[in-house]
């Protein structure tokens, strides 16, 4: 409904402030954004306006608002008219004296009244948002049929918005994947989640092409609307939903050798990991070690340099972590392999042997990797 009301005032304003925002141009211009700016953040302004996350589809929400607005031109005292119109001059902050003065005054301080309200709440919603957003996108729906079981499995494709997104990372989720997720979330945010309501589980029906397309939306809707909240964003619950599969999977194929498979779980989890955030946790890590000794088993020699050198960088100074000497010693071998300077390495990974922090022989990252526990 909000969004609406938005697109139809948009127009109005379009309309009937051009000239207004010509002779405004020389001081508002700098302060607020350009019209276009404000139609891209739409969407996001309904879903903060309405309070309580809708799962109804699209088509369904303009089918009610067609019903209703048929309904109320068929009222005694309907008129039918336009967005500016309806509002009323009272609404619009006119009074009759103003209206007796100049007939054009109405809409002209309407507008401009509308269109700081409008600015305002543009400036305070983008405060709000993340600094990068992402876009959470269902591509497809298989039903899988099982021997003891039937379901549905989603795909759904974490996009940056905003610009080309050459490297998308996916996850495929059933219906109760989602259904844990929100009783977890509920549990530890309650006050948070008050407002997120969850498709209801039917008797029937399940497998229809209506009932999954209306679930696939509710759930993009569901995944952007927990994305939006800081604290369940960055929620080692709401994270873990997206890449912890893909870890335990990778980790199962590095243990057995398959290695291929395992760089391809492994490099999912890394994409995962990057654009929802997470690149200074031990799971981000542990996912450059996986990386590094699959490409290494690959011989590839270059990549697998490349992940040694980034982990090292985010460990820092940290010299009692567990990783540290394990990510040396496979940094020293593979920059000895392609010909680098070693010696500034080798040196930290003796200073970490003479001081006990690490033993004398310390694990490889592989045997490492196998032993680290996952839930």
């Amino acid at each position: 409904m909000a969004s609406r009301i938005l697109h139809r005032l948009r127009h109005a304003l379009t309309r009937e402030g051009e000239q207004e925002a010509l002779a405004d141009c020389g001081s508002e211009a700098e302060e607020f954004p350009e019209s276009s700016e404000l139609e891209d953040d739409t969407e996001g302004l309904s879903t903060r306006l309405s309070g309580t996350l809708s799962f109804t589809s699209h088509y369904e929400e303009e089918e009610e608002e067609e019903e209703k607005e048929a309904e109320d031109e068929a009222a005694p005292g309907g008129t039918g008219q336009g967005p500016g119109e309806a509002l009323g001059p009272e609404l619009l902050g006119v009074g009759p004296g103003d209206r007796a003065h100049d007939p054009t005054m109405p809409e002209r301080q309407g507008s401009n009244m509308l269109t700081r309200q409008l600015q305002e709440l543009w400036r305070k919603s983008r405060d709000s948002l993340v600094p990068q957003r992402l876009l959470f996108e269902v591509t497809s729906a298989s039903v899988v049929n099982e021997r003891s079981s039937k379901y549905v499995l989603y795909t759904i494709y974490l996009i940056r918005a905003g610009q080309f997104d050459k490297a998308p990372a996916t996850i495929t989720r059933r219906y109760s994947d989602f259904e844990e997720l929100h009783r977890v979330l509920r549990h530890r945010f309650g006050s948070r989640m008050a407002g997120v309501s969850f498709p209801r589980k039917r008797l029937r029906r399940n497998f229809t092409a209506e009932t999954i397309a209306k679930r696939s939306r509710a759930f993009e809707q569901l995944l952007s609307h927990l994305h939006s909240l800081p604290d369940i964003r960055q929620s080692a619950e709401f994270l873990e939903f997206f890449f912890l599969s893909d870890l335990q999977a990778a980790q199962r194929l590095t243990c057995t050798g398959m290695y291929c498979e395992a760089l391809a779980a492994w490099s999912n989890a890394h994409r995962l990991q990057d654009k929802l955030g997470a690149c200074h946790s031990s799971h981000f890590l542990l996912t450059l070690a996986g990386l590094a000794v699959c490409h290494q088993e690959l011989d590839q020699l270059a990549e697998a340099h490349a992940c040694s050198e980034q982990a090292l960088r985010l460990l820092g100074a940290q010299d009692s972590h567990p990783l540290l000497a394990p990510f040396l010693q496979a940094y020293v071998h593979l920059t000895w392999m392609l010909g680098k300077d070693k010696r500034q390495a080798e040196a930290r990974l003796q200073s970490l042997q003479d001081s006990g922090l690490a033993g004398p022989q310390p694990p490889s990252l592989k045997e490492l990797l196998i032993k680290q526990p996952l839930p």
